[in-house]
């Protein structure tokens, strides 16, 4: 029998775009990790899995007590199905704790190939009453993905109808969609992209500004000046993002949350980087033990808001979680991300004894480009980033250097507390 790390309390469920992501999920509290194979997938651009490297996830994952789930989320065409089916076989054989499911037609495909794999409804399949989940629960789903439109009073009423073993999974963090639970053509409209297949272009993030002088009646993409499309008004100060939706954060509602009947927090976020990953599922992972530790007296750590402010990431907002989609102002005010902090480099090694000197001599294999003396921070497995400077820089000889300037380059710094293997160094500014 496996033994899992929420032991039945509600999971926290990180992204892993692939292999290097799964592994900052799992080192940083990821109870579950939900990732895809090269196909089927509804992130194409996150790089993803090979067959070899699914195997891999499942064992490693299951070493250390988390699920996998994999996304099969994609609307496939016909001449699809028969490569898919082998791979429903594939994944069941590996163990793979779950599927992520959101077409009608792959979910019978998978009951009848697999009929003790785990489905998963995915938010694509815009489940957002009780009675689609009771559909759901009798054609053999344990868990249903809710729709992101939904409020928490229309969840706890979901909860309050459903059977107490089927599970709800909810988005708590990262980038919403301007349509309804993901199901978009704009892409596929612009560039040939289908969003529904994972190959989504994300034209809702596209800047727009008005075409041919026309005000407020037509609009083009910067890029493509001469297609323009029809829009009603133009926003204030000269710049228009009437599609691009603030992100999802819901660190500074976690009462609520473990309050809800929700089963499962998830992460948004695989094709994000792993510096992302690590930093948003840490922050997670701290704010909902904190919680569970002291319920009476939990109130939510300023500096894990100032946490997820590091890494990249659009205006944030709560979404639908306190008002309905046409009472909330989620559009970005903004254009572009709010860019993360430098992810500088991550610890080779464990380090947990002091020099004489009161310092911890730890080594690091470089991302980005390091020079001594710089302001950097650490952030370890259930701590937040903590400042120091960067005034020992040495090579992997031990060689005093000015600078770590090469990706892949293994450098040593001598560091004021302890170090452990996956920990990561960013610029402290």
């Amino acid at each position: 029998m496996k033994k899992f790390r929420n032991e039945g309390r509600p999971e926290l469920l990180s992204p892993a775009g692939n292999p290097e992501k799964l592994v900052s999920a799992v080192l940083y509290g990821a109870d579950a990790v939900y990732l895809s194979g090269k196909a089927y997938g509804m992130r194409a651009a996150s790089g993803n899995f090979t067959l070899e490297e699914l195997a891999w996830a499942v064992d490693y994952c299951h070493g250390r007590g988390v699920k996998v789930y994999i996304t099969l989320n994609v609307m496939p065409r016909t001449a699809e199905y028969p490569a898919l089916t082998e791979y429903v076989k594939y994944l069941d054989s590996i163990g793979v704790d779950a599927v992520i499911v959101g077409d009608i037609g792959v979910f019978m495909l998978v009951r009848e190939t697999a009929p003790e794999l785990s489905i998963h409804v995915s938010t694509q399949a815009s489940a957002v009453s009780a009675a689609a989940c009771n559909a759901w629960y009798k054609l053999g789903a344990k868990r249903v993905v809710l729709a992101r439109e939904l409020t928490f009073r229309e969840i706890l009423d979901i909860k309050k109808n459903i059977p107490e073993d089927l599970e709800l999974e909810a988005f708590v963090h990262g980038a919403m969609c301007i349509s309804y639970s993901g199901r978009c053509l704009l892409s596929n409209y612009f560039t040939g992209r289908d969003a529904n297949h994972g190959a989504c272009a994300q034209s809702c993030r596209w800047v727009y500004s008005p075409a041919d002088g026309v005000k407020g009646v037509e609009l083009a993409e910067s890029n493509r000046p001469d297609e323009a499309t029809a829009v009603c008004a133009e926003e204030e100060g000269g710049e228009t993002f009437f599609m691009s939706s603030r992100d999802t954060s819901m660190i500074e509602y976690i009462p609520e949350l473990e309050k809800s009947g929700i089963a499962s927090y998830k992460i948004e976020g695989r094709v994000k980087s792993a510096y992302y990953t690590a930093v948003v599922t840490n922050a997670y992972r701290m704010a909902i033990d904190g919680y569970r530790e002291s319920p009476e007296t939990y109130a939510t750590d300023p500096a894990l808001v100032r946490e997820l402010d590091s890494v990249s990431h659009r205006e944030y907002g709560t979404g639908f979680y306190f008002t309905p989609p046409h009472e909330t102002a989620n559009t970005v005010t903004r254009h572009g991300y709010i860019r993360e902090k430098a992810y500088i480099a991550t610890a080779t090694k464990t380090v947990t004894e002091a020099g004489e000197d009161g310092l911890y001599d730890a080594e690091f294999i470089e991302r980005n480009k390091l020079t001594g003396g710089d302001p950097v921070e650490l952030i370890s497995p259930g701590k937040v980033g903590r400042r120091f400077v960067s005034d020992t820089l040495r090579d992997e000889a031990g060689e005093s250097i000015e600078s770590a300037p090469h990706p892949g380059m293994i450098f040593k710094l001598k560091v004021p507390f302890p170090v452990y293997e996956g920990d990561i160094l960013r610029g402290g500014e």
